[in-house]
């Protein structure tokens, strides 16, 4: 576990640098959100439905953030 905290951050930074370089890899962006919702998931020991409720917030704030950045891509998702 010691080093789960620092795969943690690297992960947060990962998805932060993917979102803006790739804004308009929803993809790729989809796999850094779901690497760091196993990662906090695995440390605070989440109950899969509580891994799938957080995969879904985040998600929503994905999704939130995509469609003002880049509107016409997100229509529908």
């Amino acid at each position: 576990m010691e080093g789960l905290d620092q795969e943690i951050a690297v992960l947060r930074v990962r998805l932060r640098s993917v979102m803006e370089e790739y804004p308009e890899r929803f993809d790729l962006q989809l796999q850094a959100v779901r690497l760091l919702v196993k990662a906090v998931a695995v440390k605070y020991r989440l109950s899969q439905k509580s891994e799938d409720d957080l995969y879904q917030n985040m998600l929503g704030v994905l999704r939130g953030i995509g469609g003002v950045i880049w509107p016409e891509a997100f229509d529908g998702v």
